[in-house]
């Protein structure tokens, strides 16, 4: 492999395939995919191309918008189901600017109903989304370690390491750490 197919196959390059082919699959213009994600045409146009990484809360309005998980969307981009995965194989997805780490434990696949998550924040950090990728969709959260505030419903749950909180999501969500501590926890999605 040359440094052209290794430049190409980076994550962001596949997210930017990935996020071409599901616009081109449902024939919307770039306009049409700004209308319905509220994100602007330009920045679309950028993330298609791999001109800019994809922040957690981009992916989370694109994904809205095509009725996906963030997590199934990663799975399109991360390859194929096998039985087992060891960690060096989990992928990991990051947003730096706001400091959210995703590591991809037990990826998606087509013949499994649910999917598990390790994911990080930073202490002071908050992600927002504004309606889930597909109304009523399962959430296990158990955190491990820190302390995280979850809202969901419009409910804030505060939460200590070995809590689980268990939810369907209907509408916006958002996860907060304190200004102390950041958090780390398991999210299992079914």
């Amino acid at each position: 492999m040359d440094m052209a197919d290794l430049h190409n196959d980076t994550i962001d390059n596949r997210i930017a395939q990935r996020l071409r082919a599901l616009r081109a699959e449902r024939g919307w213009p770039l306009d049409e995919l700004a209308r319905r994600s509220a994100v602007s045409r330009a920045t679309l146009s950028r993330l298609e191309n791999a001109e800019v990484s994809p922040t957690a809360s981009v992916l989370g309005k694109l994904c809205a918008a095509y009725g996906l998980t963030m997590s199934r969307l990663m799975h399109m981009v991360e390859g194929e189901f096998a039985p087992v995965v060891r960690r060096r194989a989990q992928e990991v997805w990051s947003d730096p600017e706001i400091g959210f780490r995703r590591r991809s434990i037990s990826p998606p696949a087509q013949t499994l109903a649910g999917e598990a998550l390790e994911c990080e924040l930073h202490a002071d950090t908050r992600i927002s989304y504004d309606a889930p990728p597909r109304p009523g969709l399962e959430h296990h959260l158990i955190l491990l370690d820190g302390a995280l505030s979850v809202t969901v419903d419009g409910k804030s749950h505060d939460l200590n390491p070995g809590d689980c909180l268990r939810y369907q999501l209907f509408g916006p969500s958002a996860f907060e750490t304190s200004a102390r501590a950041g958090a780390k926890y398991i999210l299992f999605v079914v």
